[in-house]
């Protein structure tokens, strides 16, 4: 790899102007800035990133701190979008990305611990429990933080709009005539209290009324959870026509059962998910669900951080809401209201 001797060499220049023509210091001319620029180019040249964060305070690189309940880790397809998004667009502005932990070799650290010793510039945190004290002492500290799907005071926040999400996949059922709905939902998140909320509030306003056997909870990405629901929701008293999944994965459990009873979707029993994975999409019916927006999620999260890292005096804590996008499917049945 060149050097700035290297390059100076090269132009036949002192090594403190190759140093002045890169970090663009005004008293070098534009044509000397431009030669040395393009020799830096053609020979490799990198900056020693020990070096520039003498010189910058910065380490360019971000912490991601993401814990999945069910520890799907990275086959989560939604959150390996959002994070994929996320990488590209730190890449994009120089940053690089990696994963917070809680070990150093063999030594167990804090989070906040964990940070500190790799000189992150700011973290995204994603799917946690945000009451574990390792994660509010994380929040709290100096370090620039942005949260995806979680509103934490004075932090910005990337949200997707869970409420609209849920109020419009509710009416799409409704208007195919469903009034027996219910909701096989997540484990109590945030995300999880704004969909129920919506879910509620939605079929309020639409004059349905929801039985309390109608709501079940279960977790996010956990097919044999739901598969047991689907079963005691099939077996009830009055039965919904049309069932609401928490995510399109955890879907699977409840097909298999309604396969499993010989019932047929949609023509004996209607469902509906979230997410919009590929998985969804590939189903024959095809999944009606709805289908976040993952990259927009990804790259707003890490847009936000590093305007937050390279401009801390001008910066406020936002919430970003993405909206998300209905898939019409062929999983839902169109009935005759009585």
């Amino acid at each position: 790899m060149a050097s700035l001797k290297d390059i100076a060499a090269k132009c036949k220049v002192s090594v403190a102007t190759v140093s002045k023509a890169l970090n663009d210091q005004s008293d070098i001319g534009k044509e000397t800035k431009e030669n040395i620029r393009k020799a830096a180019e053609e020979m490799g040249y990198f900056p020693n990133s020990a070096a520039r964060m003498l010189k910058t305070k910065r380490s360019n690189n971000i912490g991601i701190l993401f814990i999945d309940k069910m520890h799907s880790g990275l086959a989560h397809e939604y959150f390996s979008s959002v994070l994929e998004n996320l990488k590209a667009e730190a890449e994009k502005r120089g940053y690089d990305i990696t994963f917070i932990s809680q070990n150093i070799g063999q030594q167990k650290v804090s989070y906040l611990e964990h940070c500190r010793y790799r000189n992150y510039d700011g973290v995204v945190i994603a799917s946690v429990d945000y009451t574990d004290p390792m994660v509010v002492e994380l929040v709290s500290s100096e370090l620039p933080v942005v949260t995806i799907d979680h509103v934490y005071n004075g932090k910005t926040a990337i949200l997707s709009d869970n409420v609209k999400a849920v109020e419009d996949l509710v009416n799409y059922i409704y208007q195919r005539g469903h009034r027996k709905i219910a909701f096989i939902h997540g484990e109590d998140t945030s995300v999880t209290r704004k969909r129920l909320a919506s879910f509620y509030k939605t079929c309020m306003n639409l004059g349905i009324k929801v039985p309390e056997e109608y709501v079940r909870a279960s977790y996010y990405h956990d097919p044999k959870t739901t598969g047991k629901l689907t079963r005691e929701l099939l077996e009830c008293g009055d039965p919904p026509t049309c069932i609401m999944f928490p995510d399109d994965f955890s879907f699977i459990g409840g097909m298999n059962v309604i396969d499993e009873k010989g019932l047929r979707i949609p023509e004996d029993i209607s469902v509906a998910g979230f997410d919009g994975i590929l998985l969804s999409q590939v189903l024959k019916p095809k999944l009606t669900t709805i289908k976040q927006d993952s990259e927009s999620i990804g790259r707003e999260a890490a847009g936000k951080l590093i305007d937050w890292i390279e401009n801390p005096k001008t910066s406020l804590a936002t919430q970003v809401l993405i909206q998300g996008k209905l898939l019409e499917g062929k999983t839902v049945k169109m009935i005759t209201v009585n």
